[in-house]
């Protein structure tokens, strides 16, 4: 059987748990220097998973931002970004979005079966989709991730795609910034849903590293995978 990918999950988040606000405009809860440390890291990966609600929101590009170490990864016979990857159960995805448009990388959309067909059609050539099951499957997505020769998965995210990874025991390493100020609005996204979770006071994580960067802090955690599903 192919092996899954690593999966490390990458957030930031206010001191209660916020990854945005009600506001228009997209919260900034990093700084420059962090920035690019986190784009350092999907340097290092083959892939980088967003939830469809993050590509609508937010419009992301998902690409390595350095030269430099675009140059690297071609040396070493890569693609100069990642492959993206994203999950939707509906299929309202935008065939203009950045996520799609912009970098050369491969693009892969996993989705419920009953809406391929619709969401192929909708996407034309822009995005390879790929049928994972009634409701869509995280085991059946990291499988086929696997097949394709995905060793290292960065998950950025939004919150209920970082509740359906974690809640499962799909990860294994956590990214964590915390920005010195609350949010303290009910409506806003936060950095996981409620749900039960295999990382609880009898199954804690393993604190690896705690780094000051700038004015926010980095934890970065070891999970105890379990890959149940």
């Amino acid at each position: 059987m192919t092996s899954r990918p690593y999966v490390l999950l990458s957030a930031a988040m206010s001191v209660d748990g916020y990854i945005d606000d009600m506001h228009d405009a997209r919260l900034l809860l990093s700084n420059e220097e962090d920035l690019d440390r986190v784009d350092k890291v999907r340097a290092s990966v083959d892939a980088i998973l967003v939830g469809a609600n993050t590509i609508r929101r937010d419009n992301p590009r998902l690409l390595v931002r350095s030269g430099e170490r675009q140059e690297e990864r071609m040396r070493r016979g890569l693609a100069a970004h990642p492959m993206k990857v994203t999950l939707t159960g509906r299929g309202g995805l935008d065939a203009a979005a950045r996520f799609f448009s912009v970098g050369d990388s491969e693009k892969l959309v996993y989705t419920r079966n009953p809406v391929v067909v619709a969401l192929r059609k909708r996407l034309g050539n822009v995005a390879t989709v790929i049928g994972a099951g009634e409701p869509i499957d995280l085991g059946v997505v990291l499988d086929d991730l696997g097949e394709r020769k995905v060793e290292r998965l960065m998950v950025e995210g939004g919150g209920s795609i970082h509740t359906q990874f974690l809640s499962k025991g799909l990860v294994d390493e956590i990214h964590l910034v915390i920005a010195p100020f609350f949010v303290g609005d009910a409506g806003a996204a936060r950095f996981v849903h409620p749900g039960g979770f295999p990382q609880n006071p009898e199954h804690p994580m393993t604190l690896a590293e705690s780094r000051r960067i700038g004015n926010v802090v980095l934890l970065r955690y070891f999970a105890p995978r379990s890959d149940s599903s």
